[in-house]
């Protein structure tokens, strides 16, 4: 759901009541959402308690709940293992994505080696093994592994 943050203007004596607290929004700004009208403390998420006009232009909703985007991924979001730990990843953590795989950011290094890899490298996919491009090319002149580039 979109958040609008507007500069309060009102006619003489017509005060938007706010949906939160049901009194009149005498303030310099207003919030809308939900197509209700808020004042900036009473639009808050139902779970962390925070401002939600202050932390981005969007709001979620589910449950009768209004919530940040990090809260609502965390209670309705989906989660998976991780490819490399077979850890839990949380739904609002960011990840790395190789094919049907998903990893955690700290996950996503060469098997072998554990080289991290930065923005534009090569890395290999082999048997769901994440690899640099050495450890895949050794394993080519060995004749362990067939051709399978990322």
């Amino acid at each position: 759901v979109l958040l609008d943050r507007s500069i309060a203007q009102y006619p003489k004596g017509k005060q938007k009541g706010c949906a939160g607290c049901n009194r009149k929004i005498k303030d310099r700004y207003l919030l809308k959402a939900l197509d209700k009208y808020w004042h900036e403390d009473c639009l808050k998420c139902a779970c962390c308690d925070c401002r939600l006009g202050e932390v981005g232009s969007t709001l979620y909703t589910k449950a009768n709940l209004i919530l940040c985007r990090r809260d609502y991924l965390r209670l309705f979001g989906t989660t998976g293992n991780c490819a490399a730990c077979s850890k839990l990843i949380p739904a609002f953590e960011m990840v790395m994505r190789a094919r049907d795989n998903v990893y955690h950011l700290d996950c996503f290094a060469c098997q072998l080696c554990n080289q991290r890899f930065c923005v534009g490298d090569k890395f290999f996919l082999k048997n769901n093994m994440i690899l640099c491009q050495m450890d895949y090319e050794e394993g080519q002149l060995n004749g362990s592994f067939e051709t399978q580039v990322q």
